[in-house]
């Protein structure tokens, strides 16, 4: 795992510069987390789809079957696919993630138009790009998104997998379970947040984070390329994170203002 410290110690001014995220000091209210969520449903769409390329990649979903190159990788991809996707919610009812977080937006009142609008021209058959042209959508939230399709786009599952991997926002769960705590104050019920919340702490304690760098490992090998192209996505994915972060940040500022 010495490559994986030498990625971490590569990337960790950004790392740090999106933990202390000026986004983070203004998330104080519900309506603030409500802004927050209908940008940021985005980010846990296109997460779906950055594990369902990692799943073409390096599990085998076609027919006739043979079996994999790597069972280890094949094995963590299939059991994060079926956590992301086939979870069960609150009331012990199979549903995705991208789902869930739907269902506790519309408990906490925050606007699903955007994100509903979106999918509904995915599902009608036109590409990311058509449907993310369709809606209003802040340019740095599309840009977010196409981002990921670019990464998508290379077919490259070390290159995907650092995407995957290095940027994920670990400080939110338990910023915004302590949000929601306030809100309980005022006989207020966001339970399908809490959990979501709750199932994602859950999840990346278990191991996630850890199996991932694993992944990377086995993807990348002896191959000094690919290590360089891994740690130069790894960048680029943490800055757009801060990217998305810098769009959402104004949103509530100009919602208080």
């Amino acid at each position: 795992m010495e490559k994986i410290r030498k990625i971490e110690a590569e990337i960790s001014d950004l790392i740090i510069e999106l933990k202390n995220h000026k986004l983070y000091d203004n998330l104080e209210e519900i309506s603030d987390v409500k802004i927050f969520m209908e940008s940021h449903i985005f980010a846990v769409w296109d997460f779906m789809s950055l594990l369902k390329s990692l799943q073409r990649n390096l599990t085998n979903i076609e027919v006739p079957w043979v079996p994999v190159k790597n069972a280890t990788v094949c094995r963590f991809i299939n059991e994060i696919v079926f956590e992301e996707e086939s979870d069960v919610n609150e009331l012990g009812e199979p549903k995705s993630h991208f789902e869930m977080y739907l269902d506790a937006m519309k408990q906490i009142g925050a606007n699903t138009t955007l994100i509903n609008q979106f999918i509904d021209k995915i599902q009608a058959g036109n590409s990311v790009e058509q449907s993310l042209n369709s809606i209003k959508i802040d340019k740095r939230v599309a840009d977010f998104v196409r981002f990921s399709f670019e990464i998508i786009a290379t077919n490259k599952p070390h290159v995907i997998a650092s995407a995957f991997t290095f940027s994920r926002e670990g400080i939110i769960p338990e910023m915004f379970i302590a949000i929601l705590q306030k809100g309980n104050a005022e006989n207020k019920s966001y339970n399908k947040l809490t959990y979501y919340l709750q199932r994602h702490i859950d999840l990346d304690g278990d191991g996630h984070g850890p199996a991932s760098h694993k992944m990377i490992s086995e993807l990348c090998a002896s191959d000094e390329n690919k290590w360089s192209e891994t740690l130069e996505i790894a960048k680029q994915s943490i800055k757009q994170r801060i990217s998305l972060w810098n769009a959402i940040d104004e949103m509530i500022t100009e919602s208080k203002s």
